[in-house]
């Protein structure tokens, strides 16, 4: 499985990076709309959404809101990105919240009722910000890619030092309710691995050294909001009974395993990058 889980990380990450690096904004975001549409059917159906049809209502919905926000920050010199950083800070206060579902995870648990409407609104605020954040950061300027390269850099590291670390050193449990393999070591090692990756990164990339310390502050912030976003998807699979989101990633499981952390560390990004000003 790990073979497996590498060829895969193999094959994906240079894609994501080529998309990042050679696409227009525009383009970047009907990618990044593609992927966490693909994310949100895997979120509906650990929601309890069986029925396809309404699935698919939801998802164009959800689209719909995308097209909305993009048709609303239209101006005469261009798009205003007002909108996109106020929906990227929506979602950092919503992973804030989601914190107090960390810790009672017995929240939501029934099925149908008041759950589901609780499961369906986290998507929405887990989803649609996180778009707006790419948006956001790949828009920026001077060099919207590369902070944007950074930002995802950081949720990769992150999980890799948290994997790594973890399974050679775990000894106390970060969320045994929620998680029962996530260790603290795990999350100290993530932490580091995620902070020093993202300004690794961004040094190759160009990015000015006089950015570095706020730089670090956010790629910390941004690497403990990916650990939020990682701890409720397995909270939404542990409720559903399932181990993987889906199975169309050899190795990985589904999309929502992939970009759980990417969820919740992009708006963090993109609001610290604004609120700094990076």
């Amino acid at each position: 499985m790990t073979r497996i889980r590498t060829l895969a990380a193999l094959v994906m990450a240079p894609v994501a990076i080529a998309a990042i690096l050679l696409l227009p904004t525009g383009w970047m975001m009907v990618l990044a709309a593609v992927v966490l549409l693909l994310g949100l059917w895997e979120w509906l159906e650990l929601a309890g959404v069986d029925d396809s049809v309404a699935r698919f209502a939801l998802l164009a919905a959800h689209l719909a809101v995308m097209v909305g926000l993009v048709w609303a920050s239209r101006s005469g010199s261009g798009i205003s990105l007002v909108l996109f950083l106020l929906a990227s800070a929506v979602g950092v206060a919503w992973w804030l919240v989601s914190l107090l579902w960390l810790r009672y995870p017995g929240f939501a648990r029934d099925p149908g009722g008041y759950s589901r409407m609780a499961k369906l609104a986290a998507g929405a605020l887990a989803m649609i910000p996180a778009w707006t954040a790419v948006g956001y950061i790949h828009a920026g300027q001077p060099h919207g890619d590369r902070w944007l390269l950074v930002a995802l850099f950081v949720v990769w590291g992150a999980d890799t030092g948290a994997y790594f670390v973890g399974r050679k050193l775990g000894r106390h449990k970060l969320a045994p309710r929620v998680s029962p393999n996530k260790t603290i070591e795990g999350l100290l090692g993530g932490l580091v691995v995620g902070v020093g990756v993202g300004l690794l990164v961004a040094l190759s990339t160009g990015i000015p050294v006089a950015r570095l310390p706020g730089l670090a502050v956010v790629c910390l912030v941004a690497a403990l909001f990916s650990v939020i976003g990682d701890l409720v998807e397995s909270l939404l699979k542990r409720q559903a009974g399932v181990k993987d989101s889906g199975k169309l990633i050899p190795g990985h499981g589904g999309v929502l395993d992939r970009v759980d952390g990417v969820l919740a560390a992009l708006p963090a990004f993109a609001l610290g990058k604004a609120v700094l000003g990076l």
